[in-house]
């Protein structure tokens, strides 16, 4: 017995060892599974930062190089290389509508307009519910004065993106550009609602508040001739915005000429039409004692049109008219055309034609030409005031306010004003003008005006 029992000692001790080590690979296999639970639970509960930080970090990610050197043609208004590097990128992916939607920006930018609205409608063809391409359609449209269409591009960009603050904005532009103020100040609030920070639809707000409808100006002018003594001018004019589409004129002016004093007024009404421009029609009745016109009448037709921001000539403006005089001893009429040029930092540049019909008593018809161009510019500007500059010059312009400054000479004008805008009420404008006639006379000018809004 005690052999047996000597002898089975090791093997109980080793299966004791066996049953200890199995226990604890148990344990440290259990160990580790828990370990691995831990880490896999903690990964996704992780796992929504994970996708927010990868989101993030896709967003952050710089544009692709092809963009910049586009928007660097486009700065350079380099037009033709902008467009090869579009076209290049729609070799590579020609089903990619973000890069469709970039060559219609280039053709906008480079004011290809009816090519810009072909491409755009392609791409919404494509892709119909995305409302930054609607917009962009829109800005086609407005840029082609097609406001109308305009306003349905922007009705159909909100209708898909309701919360979208820059959409009501935009939309909020285009109607106040069509003469609707109060549809487009409820689209401005709504875009304040939207984002409190939209210094957009802050400063659509404030362009539709009631400004001025009343302007008053008084002023003065001086001639001083080399041949005769001085002549003297004072007028007092009051203008009226009944509404964004009527406006009235009302004017007295006041001659001195040589001992003779002489008065007339004048009276204009302008309508301004929508798409169509402005017409203006007007007459004046007057105390003549001789040397002014008796009666006048005279209308002007004014259009204008905006072209490409980016080009040199920013806008177009022409005035058409016709103005008749009637003397005591003579009928004028005189046809005039000016047009304006709108350049870039607010400049503008003029060039006027007039062609005067002249017909004294016991004398036949006689047509004189007369020429004018005028360069305005920005010279200063501080919180709300503004100086700005002009200089012109004329060549054959006859004075029509006096009966014998018309059909005897002709002459060169050289000359210059100043306009300083004191606030958004108030304004000074003053010119100096001097002009050299025939028969070796001159006439040195001068004068201001100073108007009153309210």
């Amino acid at each position: 017995m005690v052999t047996d029992v000597t002898v089975a000692q090791p093997q109980i001790a080793a299966s004791v060892r066996s049953s200890v080590e199995t226990v604890d690979k148990g344990m440290r296999v259990s160990g580790v599974s828990k370990r691995l639970g831990t880490i896999t639970l903690a990964m996704f509960r992780a796992l929504p930062c994970i996708w927010i930080f990868c989101f993030f970090a896709l967003a952050q990610r710089p544009a692709p190089a092809w963009q910049e050197e586009v928007r660097k043609c486009a700065e350079a208004q380099d037009w033709i290389t902008a467009t090869n590097i579009v076209d290049r990128e729609i070799d590579r992916a020609p089903q990619d509508m973000d890069i469709r939607a970039w060559r219609a920006r280039v053709l906008l930018w480079s004011g290809k307009l009816a090519e810009a609205e072909r491409e755009y409608h392609e791409i919404l063809d494509a892709v119909p519910n995305d409302p930054d391409n609607w917009m962009a359609l829109a800005n086609v449209y407005s840029r082609e004065n097609r406001t109308q269409d305009a306003l349905q591009a922007l009705d159909r960009a909100v209708e898909l993106d309701p919360k979208r603050a820059d959409l009501h904005a935009a939309l909020g532009r285009a109607l106040r550009t069509a003469n609707h103020p109060k549809e487009a100040k409820l689209e401005f609030r709504r875009a304040l609602e939207l984002d409190p920070a939209s210094k957009e639809a802050e400063l659509g707000l404030l362009s539709l508040r009631s400004g001025p409808r009343n302007e008053m100006r008084v002023g003065l002018n001086t001639d001083l001739f080399s041949f005769a003594g001085p002549n003297d001018l004072e007028g007092v004019s009051f203008t009226s915005h009944w509404t964004q589409r009527w406006t009235t004129n009302l004017s007295e002016n006041f001659y001195q000429r040589a001992g003779t004093d002489a008065e007339t007024f004048v009276a204009s009404v302008t309508a301004k039409l929508p798409t169509l421009g402005a017409l203006t029609v007007g007459g004046a009745a007057a105390h003549d004692n001789s040397v002014i016109p008796k009666d006048e009448a005279f209308f002007n037709y004014d259009q204008g049109w905006r072209l490409a921001d980016r080009t040199l000539v920013r806008g177009v403006e022409i005035i058409y008219g016709q103005h008749w005089y009637w003397y005591t001893t003579a009928r004028i009429l005189t046809v005039n055309e000016m047009t304006l040029f709108y350049l870039p930092h607010d400049w503008t540049w003029s060039l006027g034609l007039t062609g005067a019909r002249s017909q004294f008593a016991g004398t036949g018809v006689e047509w004189r030409p007369s020429g004018l161009t005028r360069l305005g510019f920005p010279l200063s500007a501080w919180d709300e005031r503004r100086l700005q500059g002009n200089v012109f010059f004329a060549a054959g312009t006859e004075n029509f306010a006096q009966v014998d400054q018309i059909g005897q000479f002709s002459s060169q004008t050289y000359g210059g004003g100043l306009r300083f805008q004191l606030t958004e009420r108030h304004d000074v404008t003053g010119f100096a003008a001097y002009q050299k006639r025939t028969q070796d006379r001159t006439d040195t000018s001068f004068g201001f005006t100073y108007g009153f809004r309210f």
